[in-house]
C-alpha cells in the first residue's frame, strides 16, 4: 500500500504520472486478498522498481550544497 501512496504523492507534487506497465499487467492490487503471497511480493517488487527507475531518470527537483550546512548546525547527542 505504501508504494501506491508514493506513486500518488509523486503525481500530486510533479503533476506527472509514473508509468507502471509491468505492475499493471500483474493485475494485483493491495486489496486483492485472495491472491497468494508470492504474487503480492512480486507486485510490490515490480512497482517499487518502476517507481525507482522513473525517479532516477528525472533531474533532481531540489539541490543540496554542503555550504548550506555547517558543522555547528549539526545536532550532537550528549
Amino acid at each position: 500500500m505504501l508504494f501506491i501512496h508514493v506513486r500518488k504523492y509523486y503525481k500530486t507534487i510533479t503533476k506527472e504520472e509514473i508509468p507502471t506497465e509491468r505492475y499493471d499487467t500483474l493485475d494485483i492490487t493491495p486489496v486483492h486478498i485472495h491472491k497468494n503471497k508470492e504474487s503480492h511480493k512480486e507486485a510490490i517488487l515490480v512497482l517499487g522498481q518502476e517507481i525507482v527507475d522513473h525517479i532516477c531518470r528525472k533531474p533532481a527537483m531540489l539541490s543540496f550544497s554542503h555550504e548550506m550546512s555547517t558543522p555547528s548546525e549539526i545536532a550532537v547527542e550528549n
